[in-house]
């Protein structure tokens, strides 16, 4: 029954998201089915509508986001124009080929207007319109300028990865766009897909290394391929890392002072998300240089196990000299003056020819495919889900105490802590760092923590409670008084100074 209300409550809530990532494909689909048959009789049917939409978003992304300029219409004119002689064939007179690129232009970005994709909601229980753009434009000194949109963007990177360019740096674009629209929930899932390129990165880089390890050949040139494909996006990619920081301090100093709480809340997770990524990826370049290093130093040393000398001339000269006999470098240069051509070959090799046996199985390579390890977490993924758990159950025995007994007090509360996870409670940073969390809010409703966390904390706590957990709890509320004249010591020493705090059931 359970899972039943789980189902129908992800196909009520998910449905309007699913719609709106949806509708970003809409106007592909509208224009690909736009044909050329009522335009000049069919005179140009055999022009590609869709091939064309995706040229010119490439187009537009190439000079707005990596040449960082908008473009008039004369550009783009000339664009489509090279674009139709080289694809099509195209040859008309000038006036009827720039009539049809106006057409063309037209019919993008739909004389201006928005495309419309229409969806029910089931939540409001009624028809919902999404809109959405391919191509956006603005006057300055009297001059059209236009560039591709965020959804634009977004549409074309799902068909497929721009090729040539940082996979990093292309997401990094789309977050600014992302930014500077105030999508900030859209920005965060811009963050986990750089995540995710950073991690294939690194994952890259450690096979480079393993490589190295039993086939120095092979390895350098994976080294080598690696650094001038990757290592060489580094600076470009935090230059951006910077630009998107400096956007986001920004937009939150904005959200402070027009007193939007819900965008500070999703700043901050923004914030957060971008700074774990940024230290990643400075962790990525510091690995990359010391690849190079270690890269650098084992080919040297493949490279002396092949140059190793079979004779020491300078010390055999060396001993001559010491003993003084110079009549011993005749064994040195004798061989060079007078090489031996006549060779022997020894009967005993003939029988021992003829008793061995001839193998004449062919034996492959054998190659081991190395599994990678799905649950393999780094360091930072670890103490954020020990600290998730560690958030999760002190809260939730916070309720159980509000539930049972209507009210408590931090000293209490405390005590429980000590019973229930022991003394070594009090020396938990975790502990601390949950109640500063905890005092930033006074009141807490868990029925509307259920549709909507606003803070950090909210959002574990939602995350990780059970079913069971949210179904007993799902009603209660309480608030949180502060006596900030009492001042509680805890741990062995007293060392740990916590203002006083009382919890009450409403």
């Amino acid at each position: 029954m359970a899972e039943k209300y789980i189902m129908i409550h992800d196909i009520l809530s998910e449905h309007r998201d699913r719609m709106l990532n949806l509708k970003k494909y809409y106007p592909f689909f509208v224009l690909s089915e736009t044909t050329f048959n009522q335009y000049k009789d069919g005179k140009y049917a055999d022009l590609d509508m869709g091939y064309i939409t995706m040229a010119t978003l490439r187009f537009l992304i190439q000079e707005n986001n990596f040449q960082e300029r908008e473009i008039t219409y004369e550009q783009y004119e000339d664009f489509l124009l090279e674009l139709l002689h080289r694809e099509f064939s195209l040859s008309e007179d000038m006036d009827s080929e720039k009539e049809l690129v106006g057409y063309i232009f037209d019919k993008i970005k739909n004389d201006g207007k928005a495309f419309t994709f229409s969806y029910f909601d089931p939540e409001e229980r009624k028809k919902k319109t999404a809109r959405v753009k391919l191509i956006d434009s603005r006057i300055a000194d009297g001059v059209v300028l236009y560039h591709v949109t965020t959804d634009g963007i977004e549409f074309y990177l799902d068909t497929k990865e721009i090729k040539d360019e940082s996979n990093i740096s292309v997401q990094q674009l789309l977050l600014e766009k992302m930014i500077q629209s105030e999508n900030f929930a859209g920005g965060i899932e811009v963050i986990k897909r750089i995540n995710n390129e950073v991690s294939k990165l690194t994952l890259q880089k450690k096979e480079v290394l393993d490589l190295l390890s039993y086939d120095i050949i092979a390895g350098a040139k994976a080294s080598e391929e690696f650094m001038e494909t990757v290592a060489k996006w580094f600076d470009d990619e935090s230059k951006l890392f910077e630009k998107n920081r400096a956007l986001i301090d920004k937009a939150f100093a904005k959200a402070n002072s027009e007193g939007f709480a819900e965008s500070v809340s999703e700043i901050h997770k923004l914030d957060t998300e971008l700074k774990k990524t940024i230290i990643r990826h400075g962790e990525l370049i510091r690995e990359t240089i010391e690849l190079q290093n270690v890269a650098d130093e084992m080919i040297g040393r493949a490279k002396l196990r092949k140059l190793r000398p079979v004779f020491d001339f300078r010390n055999a000269l060396g001993n001559c000299m010491k003993e003084d006999a110079p009549e011993r470098l005749s064994t040195l240069v004798m061989p060079m003056f007078l090489p031996k051509l006549n060779k022997s070959f020894n009967v005993e090799s003939i029988d021992r020819m003829l008793e061995s046996r001839a193998d004449n199985n062919d034996y492959g390579e054998k190659i081991e495919k190395k599994e990678l390890d799905p649950n393999f977490k780094y360091d930072d993924e670890i103490e954020e889900g020990r600290i998730n758990e560690n958030y999760s159950r002190l809260f939730e025995e916070l309720l159980e105490q509000v539930w049972k007994h209507g009210k408590t007090t931090l000293s209490e509360l405390m005590a429980i802590y000590e019973i229930k996870f022991g003394k070594e409670i009090y020396n938990n940073g975790d502990v601390y760092s949950f109640l500063v969390h905890l005092a930033q809010k006074n009141r807490y409703d868990m029925g509307a923590m259920g549709n909507k966390q606003d803070t950090f904390l909210e959002g574990i706590v939602m995350d990780n409670m059970s079913t069971p957990k949210r179904e007993q709890f799902g009603k209660l509320i309480f608030e949180i008084s502060f006596n900030e004249e009492e001042v509680l010591k805890f741990g062995a020493k007293d060392e740990y100074l916590v203002t006083d705090m009382s919890f009450c059931q409403v």
